[in-house]
C-alpha cells in the first residue's frame, strides 16, 4: 500500500452563546409505566400469535380469533430481535447505542439469513459498516424488517418520541438503510413512544407523521388509509386503495403493512380484538401488522386493560425462532422482559436530559401540552444523513466519511469521498489525515491542505476523488489514518471498494 498524507489545519472552539431552556415536565407513575410496558409486550405477543399464521396472504381474510394450539404464543422474529437489542443497552448503555454496535450484536445473536436480515449480514461480513450494510445492493430495504422492532425504542423512552426515533434510525439503518423501511420505523417508534402520554388514535398518528418525509411512500400510504376512512370508506375499501397505492412496491413491502396498521388502528373504534382482527385481515405481512398493532394498543391499555380473552390463551412466555439463546441469557416471560426494560427506562430518560420523569408518585402528564410533539427538527436530521455516510467518533473529533453512492469502483473512474471533521471539545487542533490506498490508486483532488476553524461553524467538510488505475481480485481495502497531534486517539477508518466493471 502507498501512502498519501494530507494535513489539515482545524481550530475550534464552543459558540458563547449557552442557552438555558425551560421545558414542560412529565411525571409517570413506576406502577402505571410498568402496565403499560407489560402491555406493549402483550400486545405484541398477542398479535403475532393471531397474525402468524396467515403471514404472506394475499387475500382478505377474515380470522376472528386463535387458531394456534392454545396454553402459550407463536414465536415471532418481530419481538426476537428486540431482546437482542437490550442486551445492546443493557451491556453498553443507552449513549453507546449506535448502527455499528447494533450490527455487531446482529451478528453474534441473530442467526436468520432471509431477505433484509440475510443481506445487511452479507454486506457487513464484507467490510460495509451501516448504514451501508443496509443500503448497498439491498432489495429489500422498503420492507418490514425494522418497524416491527421499533417497541423496544419506545418503551425505553416513554413519552419522548424524538429520542425513540434516534434510536430506531440507528437500529432500522443496519439492515434497510435510507429506504422506506427506515421510514417505517421511525413512523411506529414515534407514535409508540407518545403513546404512553397520549391516547388519541388521530393525534398519535399525526405526531408519527411529523416524524418522516412528506413524500416518502410510508406517509403516501398513510394518508391513502386516512383519505378513505375519512370518505366513509369500508375497512375493505380502504384496504384496496392501499394495496392499489403500492402495488408498483411489490408484497412484503413497509407502505401498505403500515398503512394496514393504521386501518386497524382506525376502523377498530378502540375495541383491542376488532382492530388487530381487521389488521391481520388485511393480509401481507399479518404478524407483523397485528403484533404492531397490538402493541400499540397494549401501551394505551396498559396490560390490565387488554381483554383477558386475549391474554388467557398464550400466557405469558416468549417463544423465539430467530435468535441464538445459548450465547445469552434473553428473557423468557414478558414480565422478566418488563423488568429489565424498567431497570433500563430512568438510564435512558437521563442520558438525553428527557422531560419525563419516573416517580412512586402519581402520574401527570398535564405538562403534555407544553411539549410540541409534531416537532420535525430532529426528525429532518435524520432525514438528511447519507445512507452511503459512516461516521466514527475520536472523542475530540468525530470523522464522517460519505461515499456518495454505492462504493463499486471502476478503472479510471473518479470516485468522489467528502470527509467531514467535527471538532467535539472546546480546543483548537490540528489534524492530519493519512490515506492508505492500494498499490496503483492516486488522489486526483483533494481539498484545501489545512484549515483553521475558530469557534463557529465548528467542522470542515471536503471532497476529494479516488482514482484506481488497477483493481485487485476480491474485495478492496484501505485505510483513512486520522492523526491529532498531541491526543492519545487515533482512528483507523476502514474504506471498502468492490470492482464495479
Amino acid at each position: 500500500m502507498q501512502s498519501i498524507r494530507w494535513p489539515a489545519i482545524i481550530s475550534a472552539t464552543l459558540s458563547p452563546c449557552i442557552r438555558r431552556l425551560t421545558v414542560a415536565h412529565i411525571a409517570i407513575n413506576r406502577d402505571d409505566l410498568r402496565n403499560k410496558i407489560y402491555g406493549c409486550w402483550m400486545g405484541k405477543n398477542i398479535g403475532g400469535t393471531l397474525g402468524g399464521p396467515y403471514e404472506g396472504t394475499r387475500d382478505v381474510l377474515d380470522v376472528q380469533g386463535y387458531v394456534t394450539p392454545k396454553g402459550e404464543p407463536m414465536p415471532n422474529d418481530d419481538l426476537d430481535l428486540q431482546l437482542v437489542w437490550l442486551k445492546a443497552v443493557q451491556d453498553r448503555g443507552p449513549k453507546n447505542v449506535t448502527n455499528r454496535l447494533l450490527g455487531e450484536y446482529w451478528l453474534n445473536f441473530i442467526p436468520p439469513h432471509w431477505n433484509e436480515y440475510g443481506i445487511c449480514k452479507s454486506n457487513m461480513r464484507a467490510g460495509l459498516l451501516p448504514p451501508l450494510s443496509g443500503e448497498y445492493h439491498n432489495s429489500w430495504k422498503h420492507s418490514n424488517g425494522a418497524w416491527i422492532r421499533s417497541e423496544i425504542w419506545a418503551c425505553l423512552a416513554p413519552g419522548c418520541p424524538d429520542i425513540a426515533i434516534r434510536l430506531a434510525y440507528e437500529d432500522a439503518s443496519v439492515d434497510h438503510g435510507g429506504g422506506e423501511g427506515t421510514y417505517a420505523a421511525l413512523f411506529t417508534a414515534a407514535v409508540q413512544s407518545a403513546a404512553f402520554i397520549v391516547s388519541d388514535c388521530d393525534e398519535l398518528i399525526k405526531i408519527g407523521l411529523s416524524k418522516i418525509p412528506k413524500d416518502c411512500r410510508v406517509a403516501r400510504a398513510i394518508g391513502v388509509a386516512l383519505d378513505a376512512h375519512k370518505k366513509g370508506k369500508t375497512w375493505q375499501e380502504a384496504r384496496e386503495a392501499v394495496v392499489k397505492d403500492s402495488e408498483d412496491l411489490g408484497w412484503f413491502q413497509a407502505p401498505g403493512n403500515v398503512a394496514f396498521v393504521v386501518i386497524g388502528w382506525m376502523y377498530g373504534d378502540g375495541d383491542f380484538g376488532k382492530s388487530i382482527r381487521i389488521a391481520t385481515n388485511c393480509g401481507d405481512d399479518t404478524d407483523c401488522t397485528a403484533a404492531t398493532l397490538g402493541a400499540t394498543l397494549g401501551i394505551i391499555l396498559g396490560k390490565d386493560g387488554i381483554p383477558k380473552e386475549w391474554i388467557e390463551p398464550i400466557g405469558d412466555r416468549i417463544l423465539t425462532v430467530a435468535i441464538d439463546r445459548g450465547s445469552a441469557g434473553f428473557p423468557r416471560t414478558l414480565a422478566e422482559l418488563t423488568d429489565q426494560v424498567m431497570i433500563q427506562v430512568p438510564q435512558m430518560l437521563a442520558a438525553y436530559s428527557a422531560p419525563v420523569e419516573i416517580t412512586d408518585s402519581g402520574t401527570d402528564i398535564s405538562a403534555a401540552k407544553g411539549l410540541n410533539l409534531t416537532n420535525e427538527l430532529v426528525a429532518a436530521e435524520i432525514w438528511n444523513r447519507s445512507p452511503y455516510a459512516v461516521s466514527y467518533d475520536l472523542v475530540h473529533t468525530k470523522v464522517t466519511i460519505d461515499y456518495g453512492s454505492e462504493p463499486d469502483i471502476i478503472i479510471g473512474d473518479p470516485f468522489p469521498i467528502k470527509v467531514t471533521l467535527t471538532n467535539q471539545m472546546p480546543d483548537s487542533r490540528h489534524i492530519e489525515l493519512i490515506w492508505h490506498l492500494p498499490e496503483g490508486w492516486e488522489i486526483s483532488s483533494s481539498g484545501p491542505s489545512h484549515i483553521s476553524l475558530t469557534h463557529w461553524p465548528n467542522h470542515f467538510e471536503t471532497t476529494i476523488e479516488i482514482i484506481a488505475n488497477e483493481i485487485p481480485d476480491g474485495t478492496i481495502r484501505g485505510i483513512l489514518e486520522v492523526i491529532a497531534p498531541g491526543r492519545p486517539t487515533i482512528g483507523l477508518i476502514p474504506l471498502v471498494f468492490f470492482d464495479g466493471s
